[in-house]
């Protein structure tokens, strides 16, 4: 059937038995032979034919929607199939990158895991901001991003949810507040964003325009500079629910954080090309899922 649908969708795209023979390499009378075969298998009509000309019924255009959509999946299948075949393990290599603000336990331990059980394969690793690494992605510096989500999903990634979770502010002791903060409440302090001199743009323009922070900005290069400048009083950090583990309460306070009446919120993501797709990527981000999901 993987032909026969080959055969239909060139027959639908040139809008002629003729020419779409002509593009598959097969006679006229054995292309029409195999969307009748094709149509039969199904149990509808999925050309009406007119003399020479046909038009797609109802059924053909669901049909053939969704049969690229197969015929795409398809082809991946076989060429990732191929790579895998073309490559010993002792001969690959894997390469990983990870959000470097959200804390690396889960990540790391999905590197432990797969390392264990493929020794053979070596696996790199690059860390970063969002941006930094959704860039070594898309020119095919990494195989696999796991980052948060920032943009609309690509149908050219698969995108693999693994977790979702709430942005805390991290502020100093004596800062009054409730059980919450909203950024109106903050927008007289300083935001501490941790970025590289590269990216501080980037992430200036997620804080403002994506999750409504009024504040001024101060840039500073690692979390524990950061977390000295909220405990100094000199403002505040944005955090996520999962890792305030990594903040020293002792000397801040953390509480969540939203824009007006909504919680912040944020979907982390392993990212990898749909066509750069193979064995070795599956399993480890299959392995990270199952991490987030402990």
């Amino acid at each position: 059937m993987y032909q026969q649908m080959k055969y239909f969708i060139a027959v639908v795209d040139q809008h002629s038995f003729t020419r779409a023979a002509a593009e598959c390499n097969i006679s006229q009378s054995a292309i029409s032979q195999q969307i009748k075969e094709l149509e039969n298998t199904v149990g509808v009509e999925l050309l009406a034919r007119r003399g020479r000309t046909f038009k797609l019924t109802a059924a053909g255009e669901y049909f053939y929607y969704h049969a690229q959509e197969i015929i795409n999946e398809i082809d991946q299948l076989f060429a990732g199939t191929k790579r895998v075949a073309a490559q010993r393990a002792d001969e690959y290599v894997l390469r990983l990158g990870y959000l470097i603000n959200f804390g690396s336990k889960e990540f790391l331990q999905a590197v432990a895991q797969f390392s264990k059980k493929y020794p053979n394969v070596r696996v790199k690793i690059n860390s970063g901001m969002h941006e930094y690494l959704f860039d070594l992605l898309r020119n095919d510096k990494i195989d696999l991003d796991f980052s948060d989500q920032r943009r609309a999903l690509s149908a050219g990634y698969n995108n693999k949810l693994l977790t979702e979770t709430d942005f805390m502010a991290v502020v100093p002791q004596n800062f009054t507040t409730a059980d919450k903060v909203t950024t109106k409440d903050l927008a007289d302090m300083p935001c501490i964003i941790v970025a590289g001199s590269t990216q501080e743009a980037e992430e200036e323009a997620y804080y403002r325009d994506v999750l409504g922070i009024q504040s001024p900005f101060i840039a500073t290069r690692t979390g524990d500079e950061a977390q000295l400048m909220v405990a100094s009083n000199q403002g505040y950090l944005i955090a996520n629910r999962r890792t305030i583990s990594l903040i020293n309460q002792e000397v801040t306070k953390v509480v969540p954080l939203y824009n007006r009446d909504v919680p912040l919120h944020q979907k982390y993501y392993a990212y990898w090309k749909k066509d750069n797709s193979g064995y070795y990527i599956e399993e480890f981000a299959a392995l990270l899922k199952e991490q987030f999901a402990k």
